[in-house]
């Protein structure tokens, strides 16, 4: 070995080890730490919640998502944002304030930052979460056929707009074999009312060269049944669009359980 090894120890590490030893007052008992000792907690038994998060994430693994309540599926989420604490109370409180967890992964981040316990990683988390499902859903939607594949499309909408708390429109354009090659929000409103612009609406569907539409807004109420409103503005765009020969094949209104579609209604 070379000069500055001893007992296969530097210099560096024998100083560094002499140094530790000072440090250490007279009379105190070194030793590692036992199963279930916690090191951030003097030595003493580790939190409750570092166990639980383990057993929570190996029942995760072992036994999937089907067995497990709504508010330890959270939990799990949690845990990427928030260190060191119990985040059960959390989990079961932001549920209970959203109604659902398709209720907390859509809401705001007003709306969020204001159940006390919740940060912006917090909602960073449940952002991801909504933008992988909305990708998974739309996945299934873009480049088919959408008559055949109406109830992909539905759930694709559900996943989208069901829980948003303003009202959102939205148009999937098709071209001549009612494929879907475009999906596009339209606008965004409030609890009550969506702007829309039939002008718009046709200067897109040019743009894309599209054939046909399909229409789809959400009523935040959970009601999806048509307003007055609603039955006028769709009547304005297929008036537009009969000018340049686009046909609109429904309208579909999403609420927090059900749908309703123009054409079922017969009011298209």
């Amino acid at each position: 070995m070379g000069a500055d090894m001893k007992h296969g120890f530097s210099e560096a590490a024998l100083r560094g080890l002499e140094e530790l030893e000072r440090r250490i007052p007279s009379g105190v008992e070194t030793r590692p730490l036992a199963a279930g000792e916690y090191a951030g907690h003097g030595g003493g038994p580790s939190p409750h919640y570092i166990g639980h998060r383990q057993r929570l994430r190996t029942r995760f693994l072992t036994g999937g998502h089907a067995p497990m309540p709504e508010y330890e599926l959270l939990e799990l989420l949690l845990f990427n944002a928030i260190e060191r604490i119990d985040v059960k109370p959390l989990a079961k409180k932001l549920l209970a304030t959203f109604g659902d967890l398709n209720g907390v992964i859509a809401a705001s981040e007003h709306r969020l930052l204001q159940v006390r316990g919740t940060t912006k990683k917090v909602y960073l988390q449940l952002k991801m979460v909504e933008a992988f499902a909305h990708r998974m859903a739309q996945a299934k939607v873009l480049e088919r056929c959408a008559l055949s594949g109406w109830d992909d499309l539905i759930t694709y909408c559900r996943t989208t707009m069901a829980h948003r708390d303003t009202e959102q429109f939205r148009i999937l354009f098709l071209d001549n074999k009612n494929v879907v090659i475009g999906d596009e929000e339209q606008a965004r409103g409030t609890v009550n009312h969506v702007p829309v612009y039939p002008r718009e609406v046709v200067k897109r569907a040019l743009e894309l060269n599209a054939s046909a539409l399909i229409l789809v807004h959400n009523h935040p109420s959970g009601d999806p049944s048509p307003s007055e409103a609603d039955v006028t503005m769709t009547d304005s765009i297929v008036i537009a669009c009969q000018a340049i020969d686009v046909r609109v094949h429904d309208h579909v209104i999403i609420g927090k359980k059900e749908e309703t579609s123009f054409r079922t209604l017969g009011l298209l």
